[in-house]
């Protein structure tokens, strides 16, 4: 196993599988129909443009296990160093260890380019994925309840974040 840094070229179809499987079947994802292949250009091309990190884990055989990302947690500048993350690990690779590698090699990232605040909106049914964050030690920031519906119930949204050592020389503007 190792880490690669996701390309369209590479990894579009594989990231698509995993993200409409966590669609279809989870509430990882509040989505309601499997996207088409066509909006991964335009969701890679959103990363590119922020230079926001797409990092992936390959299995011996160059297979896509799961991956984790980053982008825009709010669209105003005075939130400039926050990001909203994700990661989402192959339904056959899941229990792993992946998920942890994946959000460590992140939040690596993270530092290095100066964000000070991830944050993760976590259903807060998925125990797996608020169990990993508290493990990371990100902390319960907040829930919205009812904050979505699908599968014929409402679902409670919870904030988790993780505060970084960064950046070291914070400036308006």
């Amino acid at each position: 196993m190792h880490f690669v840094d996701c390309t369209h070229a590479h990894h579009a179809d594989a990231i698509l599988d995993i993200f409409n499987d966590a669609i279809l079947n989870s509430t990882a994802l509040y989505d309601y129909q499997a996207r088409a292949p066509a909006s991964m250009l335009a969701w890679f091309n959103a990363k590119q443009a922020g230079s926001f990190p797409v990092v992936g884990m390959e299995n011996g055989a160059g297979e896509l296990m799961g991956f984790a990302s980053y982008g825009t947690f709010r669209a105003w500048p005075a939130y400039k160093y926050s990001v909203e993350h994700s990661v989402y690990v192959h339904r056959d690779q899941r229990g792993k260890g992946l998920g942890i590698a994946l959000m460590r090699r992140l939040i690596e990232l993270a530092v290095q380019r100066q964000v000070h605040v991830m944050i993760g909106g976590i259903d807060i049914s998925n125990a797996a994925s608020v169990a990993l964050h508290q493990k990371l030690g990100f902390v319960h920031a907040g829930t919205i309840t009812q904050a979505g519906f699908k599968f014929g119930r409402w679902l409670d949204l919870g904030f988790y974040q993780l505060t970084l050592p960064t950046p070291l020389q914070p400036v308006d503007g």
